[in-house]
């Protein structure tokens, strides 16, 4: 719709340009601010029209579609054109006539700014500003009645008047400059108040991650002592009561027989027990032991056969299947065969009929032995997966009543796992069964120097702590990973990963802040303000968007999710200092998380 057209030839029509965009403005219902917006950039344009072309015109409309509605100021002239535009426009142009910097304010001040010249041949220009939101439409009508009623009763325009109405508009500029700067000052204040109180806060838990630290440490200390007293009496009871089972003292009546076995079988159980809590307690010290040396996988799998059947009732088949070619490992057997045992343990007590499958297989590039342990039993819902990793913890179910247990076979058997270097995972369905896995190299190698690619020209691997709770992202970066430098050790508590730093060694934590139990912001503040960690670079992929909050907390580096392999391999290589790591490969593409 068109409002009003103006020809700029002199002083008087600038002055009257911008009369004109003022009341223009405050009929569309501008806000004062914006007013004064249109105004300035209007009368910039007319007076470079006049000044640099000699004359020009300048045309008002409005939009007559929906709301919001946008003024359209169409300036142009016939002039010698604007040389060096892309220059103007980039900042760098400098003139002695400050040519080119009222350009530059125009297009801070309008919303959209299209300017359009040829060399000898004139100049045109665009401006549009939408109408606030709150605005109702307006009408053709509107604007006739507008034109008519304003405009036919315009006195001669008075530059001495317009001078008065910029010196209102400069005031009111500088009463709102002042108002904003007093509420910066406010606020600024409020900001520091709310530091003083961070930084008590942040004193406050310190403090109490000290205490926790020390309680887990006397805790630790405590179930070795304890676990290394319970021993000798208990050793004491199991003799005794086998010497009663043997009659070496005479003979016993039924009932009495019945009774001894069952002190006996508490007795193995509470050893098995003290015999878990001591191997907790170590590992969490970091005074575990570990005996490298090769086997044979299918002789391990002869020694489990023979000492688990006899724990199988006659409604459950126990079978393990090997590769038909021989594997040998490199790594600790006895600790191998612990978590093994466990697993199948667990399978026999919550499997009531049907059968229990162990299984072994390399991974694609013969690195790595998967060892799986399916079994059809009760299953496990997906909400509960997580807590049958936490110690003493377990799900109730029919079974229970029947096969007690202490709920410190499965948390250790992720730590021993992660000594190894390796994991542990399970998928299951409730009603229809589990499968426990657990992947190790092949070749256990200690790591001590994380500095170098090759020592003595054999490949290293580099340890890469994750800490994330849900289970597809953690399958993503297995992927990603495998095959690489960089084998991961998971963790999906903030606790985990304390317990795992130790055997893992890791050369890079991979972190998400945002778990759904654990307050990882806690965490990874104490590992940077923790001397022993605080060199360990921290990536975090998350999808929390506050990069500042996050660099800041000690983040090294910050992502959001989803994150392609390629960034993820190449953020990893240079953090280690190794070669650049190609993703041309059957195995290595560009995905996402």
């Amino acid at each position: 719709m068109h409002i009003l057209n103006l020809a700029i030839h002199t002083d008087q029509d600038i002055v009257r340009a911008r009369q004109r965009s003022r009341e223009i403005a405050e009929f569309c219902g501008f806000a004062r601010q914006d007013t004064v917006r249109i105004a300035t950039a209007v009368s910039e344009l007319a007076r470079n029209t006049c000044q640099y072309a000699g004359g020009g015109n300048i045309r008002f409309s409005l939009s007559g579609g929906a709301i919001p509605q946008e003024l359209t100021i169409h300036v142009w002239d016939n002039g010698p054109g604007i040389a060096d535009l892309d220059m103007i426009l980039s900042g760098h142009y400098r003139s002695k006539t400050g040519m080119g910097r009222g350009l530059l304010g125009v297009r801070r001040l309008m919303d959209d700014v299209d300017i359009n010249t040829c060399l000898g041949e004139g100049t045109e220009i665009l401006l549009r500003k939408t109408l606030p939101k709150d605005s109702s439409f307006i009408t053709a009508a509107q604007v006739n009645h507008f034109c008519s009623n304003v405009f036919s009763t315009m006195c001669i325009d008075d530059p001495m008047k317009e001078v008065i109405e910029q010196n209102k508009d400069l005031l009111n500029t500088l009463a709102d400059l002042n108002d904003r700067k007093n509420d910066l000052i406010q606020l600024t204040q409020e900001l520091e108040d709310t530091n003083r109180g961070v930084v008590a806060l942040y004193a406050e838990l310190d403090e109490k991650a000290e205490h926790l630290r020390r309680a887990d440490a006397i805790k630790s200390r405590f179930l070795s002592n304890m676990s290394h007293e319970f021993r000798t009496p208990l050793s004491s009871i199991r003799v005794l009561t086998n010497l009663l089972l043997q009659r070496i003292d005479g003979d016993l009546s039924l009932e009495q027989e019945k009774q001894v076995s069952l002190i006996l079988d508490s007795a193995m159980s509470l050893t098995e027990m003290v015999n878990d809590l001591l191997d907790i307690a170590k590992i969490e010290s970091g005074k575990v032991d570990l005996n490298v040396s090769q086997f044979d996988v299918g002789e391990l799998f002869s020694a489990l056969r023979g000492m688990m059947r006899p724990l199988v009732n006659d409604s459950v088949a126990l079978h393990f299947v090997q590769l038909d070619h021989p594997i040998t490992m490199n790594s600790d057997e006895a600790k191998l065969g612990q978590i093994l045992r466990n697993f199948i343990s667990n399978a026999i007590k919550y499997t009531e009929r049907g059968e229990i499958r162990v299984a072994v297989s390399l991974t694609p590039n013969s690195d790595e032995v998967i060892f799986s342990v399916r079994d059809t039993g009760l299953g496990i819902d997906s909400t509960h997966v997580e807590l049958i990793f936490e110690e003493f913890s377990q799900i109730e179910n029919p079974l229970q009543c029947r096969a007690k247990g202490t709920g410190l076979g499965l948390p250790l058997c992720r730590q021993l796992a992660a000594l190894l270097h390796g994991s542990v995972a399970v998928e299951s369905t409730l009603g229809e069964g589990s499968t426990f896995t657990l992947s190790l190299p092949i070749n256990y190698q200690k790591k001590t120097n994380f500095a170098a690619h090759r020592d003595g020209g054999e490949l290293k691997r580099f340890s890469i702590l994750l800490l994330e709770d849900d289970e597809t992202v953690i399958g993503s970066y297995q992927r990603f990973l495998s095959n690489t430098e960089f084998y991961l050790v998971v963790a999906r508590t903030v606790r985990e990963a304390n317990l795992l730093w130790h055997s893992a060694m890791p050369a890079v934590v991979i972190m998400e802040v945002n778990l759904q139990q654990d307050n990882a912001w806690s965490w990874l503040a104490d590992v940077k303000k923790d001397c022993a960690r605080q060199h360990v670079p921290i990536i975090v992929v998350t999808t929390f968007r506050d990069e500042a909050k996050i660099l800041t907390g000690g983040a090294d580096l910050f992502f959001t999710k989803p994150l392609s392999q390629q960034t993820l391999i190449s953020s990893l290589t240079e953090l280690v200092c190794l070669p650049s790591v190609s993703l041309e490969g059957p195995n290595l593409q560009t995905h996402e998380l």
